[in-house]
């Protein structure tokens, strides 16, 4: 009986939603179908249909050609690197920087949200934050890009409006037992901010995997390149050729280029089902304040 009632309930707004929500999956998951569909096609197959989404044949040897490039490897290395490292550091110092912009009677904690918000509309610029990091021997560094990107405003928004969320009570009776406030912080608060921080750590992971126009001001060498400017380097200068050439192999280059692009695009998405229950609460949670 619920279930029919369900179907007498679903109208032809439903119905039309269902299908433009349909529509709109299909056209994200074509481009990484069509990808990941020529990163497996064989060079005969695509001479004969060059615009089959369905391959008759399978090959891997454009992915195994890939993973024999250094410099592939070097990128990924620099990328897990600049993820794992530069996401911890960057929410912690994002809690460390939120939680006392939550505490009333704290002095100056107004003028210090207006100051992040100003830097919202009027930053200091690129070549301002060049010098610094020239200042501090940065320049060539992995840590350039991870230093750059911490404390972001909007962040920092997000996250004083979560940890405003949390009762009060709670750390009053934390600070009646004689916890500090860091005590309180990682004890009491951190713990409930499991939603909050595991969307901002997918949040920041995903901006620092795909991290390119940082890479290319502050890094020149290629032993420092995270992945995406390897990809640069190796589907737009042309050096496809280069690396088949040094494997003394002969693999289409369109099909080691979605191989190349199909292995940058898979970590990032395996770690979003370990944080996928934590996403869609820490998006919401703290949006209305009771």
């Amino acid at each position: 009986m619920l279930r029919r009632k369900k179907l007498k309930g679903f109208s032809l707004y439903d119905f039309v939603i269902c299908l433009f929500v349909l529509a709109f999956a299909v056209l994200c998951i074509l481009p990484f179908w069509y990808t990941f569909t020529y990163s497996i096609t064989p060079y005969a197959d695509y001479l004969k249909n060059p615009v089959s989404l369905i391959p008759r044949n399978v090959t891997l040897e454009a992915y195994a050609e890939a993973l024999r490039f250094p410099l592939l490897t070097t990128g990924f290395i620099n990328s897990i690197f600049i993820v794992v490292a530069g996401s911890v550091l960057q929410v912690l110092v994002l809690v460390m920087t939120a939680y006392p912009l939550t505490k009333k009677n704290l002095k100056g904690t107004k003028a210090v949200m207006l100051l992040y918000i100003f830097t919202m509309f009027f930053s200091g610029g690129i070549i301002p934050e060049y010098f610094v990091m020239q200042k501090l021997h940065l320049i060539n560094s992995l840590w350039a890009l991870i230093l750059s990107s911490v404390n972001g405003a909007y962040s920092i928004i997000l996250m004083k409006n979560f940890l405003s969320s949390i009762s009060e009570s709670l750390t009053e009776a934390a600070t009646i037992d004689g916890a500090n406030d860091f005590q309180t912080l990682f004890r009491i608060v951190l713990p409930l901010s499991k939603p909050a921080v595991a969307t901002m750590f997918l949040m920041y992971a995903v901006v620092n995997w795909n991290e390119f126009f940082k890479a290319i001001i502050y890094t020149t060498k290629r032993s420092v390149w995270p992945l995406q400017l390897v990809l640069r380097e190796m589907i737009l200068e042309g050096n496809m050729s280069e690396m088949m050439a040094a494997n003394e192999r002969t693999v289409f280059p369109f099909s080691l280029q979605m191989a190349t692009v199909m292995l940058s695009i898979v970590p990032i998405i395996c770690m979003y089902p370990f944080l996928q229950r934590y996403f869609v609460s820490g998006l919401t949670m703290g949006a209305v304040k009771e």
